[in-house]
């Protein structure tokens, strides 16, 4: 997940994190100078095993913006990513301590202001993190805030959910986040890619979601993902698929009020339900197809 309100699947224990320092929009330095060798190292070590799987695997809009975020040897300073994305889309990365609440979270990405986390994890959580540090946020997330069409849904996402706190339909909107931003996988000529940060930054999850024959590939539908719950300690069981990011955008731009309204009088869906007439995906050809 990315740097993002507990209702987006973070445990409910405190968040990690030094708040003492946060200001008012929860935004604070990311003093990369505190950062020691080892953390760089750490950093270093993760980008190099998630670069080397990404070909054929992440999408290409993906693909062509990893070299913005620089030399892969050290955590990158902030600052310089965002020189690079202000003149791309106009958005740019600011430091947070860890989770922040949804109001604060809405705000920032409203205002094309990206939140990623300053800490690193533990060895010990190489493989494996609940909360999201900061090479999840930078190497999961920030890439694709170089391509205009994402960039402008993540705004829409922001003001949206500004409207949906007062609307009670974070429920909604977090399923929303969830199958996209955290988990989306999109269609191409040569099959399926990835682009949400949650499978991105995952060296399991990644094979796992294109080539394992145990999880649903469905089409893309903004009511059925309104209706889905998800689950956020495990694989996923289904992966919704998007044509491209136009589509994406096209389909969650109009007023989700009325949408809201019609989801809260069904019933939630089983993860596992397919429903009469759903198009589904099949997984790429590969050697974890019966993974």
């Amino acid at each position: 997940m990315a740097v993002a309100p507990v209702t987006y699947g973070a445990s409910t224990r405190p968040p990690r994190g030094d708040y003492s320092e946060a200001r008012d929009d929860y935004t604070c330095d990311q003093h990369w100078e505190h950062y020691t060798a080892d953390e760089h190292a750490l950093y270093s070590r993760l980008f190099a095993r998630q670069v080397k799987q990404a070909p054929g695997q992440a999408c290409e809009e993906f693909l062509d913006a990893l070299q913005e975020l620089g030399a892969a040897d050290h955590i990158p300073r902030f600052e310089s990513i965002s020189e690079s994305l202000q003149r791309a889309t106009g958005w740019e990365v600011v430091a947070v301590p860890g989770l922040i609440p949804e109001h604060a979270f809405f705000s920032l990405l409203a205002h094309r202001r990206f939140p990623v986390t300053v800490w690193v994890r533990s060895p010990a959580e190489f493989d494996y993190i609940v909360e999201p540090d900061v090479f999840h946020d930078l190497y999961g997330h920030v890439p694709l805030l170089f391509n205009p069409v994402f960039a402008d849904y993540m705004q829409a996402f922001g003001r949206g959910g500004l409207k949906a706190q007062g609307l009670k339909a974070l429920e909604y909107l977090a399923r929303l986040y969830w199958y996209t931003v955290e988990f989306g996988l999109i269609t191409t000529a040569r099959g399926l890619r990835v682009y949400g940060a949650g499978v991105l930054s995952s060296v399991g999850e990644t094979q796992y979601a294109l080539t394992s024959t145990k999880p649903q590939r469905l089409a893309f539908d903004l009511k059925r993902v309104l209706r889905t719950p998800y689950k956020i300690d495990d694989y996923q069981s289904a992966y919704f698929v998007v044509e491209s990011f136009d589509q994406l955008f096209a389909d969650t731009a109009p007023d989700f009020s009325p949408l809201y309204t019609e989801v809260s009088d069904q019933p939630a869906l089983p993860i596992d339900t397919t429903l009469q007439g759903e198009k589904s995906y099949p997984p790429n050809a590969g050697a974890a197809a019966s993974a």
